[in-house]
């Protein structure tokens, strides 16, 4: 088998020698070279014609939004970004989802060394989940609607206030790699009156603001992070933070949320499988669970418990999916009602709710 061809860009010399390291102790992946700035690797790359970047945003010469803009229109490629973990980082790394890149390795802000080193694992897996995802180029996705530069969300900036009133129907999201713009176009197409949606959608802590942020601007229903003990509400979209578990519990009739501070399940928290599972054993069959792009198989065993308990299911389609992963495992564990491309799972759930 081939091994992946990978081009560090980053300006910072100890990040180049550090993904350096962790890309040369995995078997599978052969970095072909590194450059110091975007007008480097624009040369690199007609040479080298590597399978994967990664990318840094802050760098002389060009910024990597601007240049990875141009990498998508003018030759489409998998791209991991090098996100740092603050809130400005966060919303450009989301902005940078947007235009096309694959995933995102967050560096930590303290002990940049340690950091890197112990989620080597982590990291590789992510290169060579990108080496293998479908990208579309810039110009598709502004043909298809998807977002692009300079889009300008087609919605009221004043939201009506919502019902509190809570609602016998839960839908159940769960996504990973691809997951941030999939997620915004389920929900841009959901209307107000759309039963309590809950998100888990692998991110860190510090993404979780903007990202809620992001997907608020573009919906019809209000959305936020869950808190522990929130009402569940129809016309709400309850985000997991990116440190907790949500699950769903009743209280008094009620269905509230419920945060969990326990062990990563598949490696992650929030999970996804815990998430379905809660939602599988106090929703039941009033419930319906969606499961979009990813890496891994988070999600999969939790869409099957819900299939068992009488939920209907709904997954992306390979074709759609930057990364068929997640979903994929669901269909092949046979707990899937529904296989639909991501333009049409919004159709879809509105569809079940009738």
């Amino acid at each position: 088998m081939q091994a992946i061809r990978v081009l560090i860009v980053d300006d910072s010399a100890l990040i180049r020698k550090l993904l350096t390291g962790i890309f040369e102790s995995s078997p599978g992946i052969e970095v072909v070279g590194t450059a110091e700035d975007p007008i480097r690797a624009r040369e690199k790359i007609k040479k080298l014609n590597p399978d994967v970047l990664t990318l840094d945003v802050e760098m002389p010469r060009m910024d990597g939004l601007t240049f990875l803009s141009n990498l998508m229109r003018l030759r489409p490629m998998p791209v991991v970004m090098i996100s740092s973990l603050t809130e400005k980082g966060a919303d450009v790394t989301l902005r940078a989802l947007e235009l096309g890149a694959v995933d995102f390795v967050a560096k930590p802000k303290i002990d940049i060394s340690n950091g890197l080193n112990s989620y080597a694992e982590e990291i590789i897996a992510k290169i060579k989940s990108a080496a293998s995802a479908s990208v579309k180029s810039l110009n598709n996705c502004q043909k298809n609607g998807n977002s692009a530069p300079g889009r300008i969300c087609t919605r009221l900036t004043g939201k009506e206030p919502k019902s509190a009133s809570l609602t016998g129907k839960i839908i159940a999201l769960g996504a990973s790699t691809g997951g941030t713009e999939a997620i915004k176009q389920v929900v841009r197409n959901l209307p107000a009156t759309t039963p309590a949606l809950m998100i888990s959608q692998h991110l860190p802590l510090a993404f979780s603001e903007s990202f809620a942020r992001h997907v608020d601007e573009v919906s019809e229903m209000t959305v936020c992070i869950a808190s522990d003990r929130q009402p569940i509400c129809s016309g709400n979209v309850y985000i997991a933070p990116g440190d907790k578990h949500l699950t769903v519990i009743k209280n008094g009739g009620h269905y509230v949320c419920r945060l969990d501070d326990g062990p990563n399940v598949n490696r992650h928290k929030p999970s996804v499988d815990v998430m379905f599972e809660s939602v599988a054993s106090i929703v039941g069959s009033k419930a319906i669970g969606v499961l979009l792009t990813g890496m891994g198989a988070d999600g999969a065993k939790g869409m099957e418990a819900m299939h068992k308990t009488g939920s209907s299911t709904i997954i992306q389609d390979e074709q759609t999916s930057v990364v068929w992963g997640m979903p994929g495992e669901a269909f092949r564990l046979g707990c899937t009602d529904h296989v639909v491309p991501l333009n049409r799972v919004a159709d879809k759930i509105l569809d079940l709710i009738d």
